[in-house]
């Protein structure tokens, strides 16, 4: 749509308007095409706002926004949620001959153990920062493990 007019093309359009208006009516031609071209772009952006706001278009604008934004925000909550799982599933399972694991409680002392705290609920506030969501993922891996270890 725009023209690509490089500056040769400026010279010759210059050289031409000379020789067909002339020296002494050049400049006040210019001028009068400036403010012709002026008007005509004034024009075009004052046509093209009332259109704007006629269909609202700064709303439409604004929700496109927020649309986009909360689709990257359900984009990396699933990056997050499917890194903290396979690496929540590949814990450790505790290996009965191996000595370092602790051997399996008796079933009267899981009875004695005090309960652990539930599990936070999913509609927890997202960590501000890296380190607190290290944290939540350090804490899960651990819950998984105990329930790894309670369930053999």
């Amino acid at each position: 749509m725009f023209l690509d007019i490089g500056f040769p093309e400026l010279m010759m359009l210059a050289f031409v308007g000379l020789l067909v208006i002339g020296p002494e009516r050049l400049p006040e031609t210019l001028r009068t095409l400036g403010l012709w071209f002026g008007r005509l772009r004034r024009s075009f952006v004052s046509v093209k706002a009332e259109i704007e706001r006629e269909i609202g278009m700064d709303d439409i604008k604004r929700q496109l926004h927020n649309e986009s934004v909360m689709e990257e925000m359900r984009r990396i909550e699933r990056e997050v949620n499917n890194s903290i799982q396979p690496e929540a599933n590949s814990a450790p399972a505790s290996n009965p001959q191996d000595p370092s694991t602790p051997a399996a409680a008796s079933p009267a002392e899981e009875i004695s153990a005090p309960a652990e705290a539930p599990p936070p609920p999913v509609d927890t506030p997202r960590p501000a920062s890296e380190a607190e969501l290290e944290a939540q993922h350090q804490a899960a891996a651990a819950r998984q493990a105990r329930q790894s270890d309670s369930s053999s």
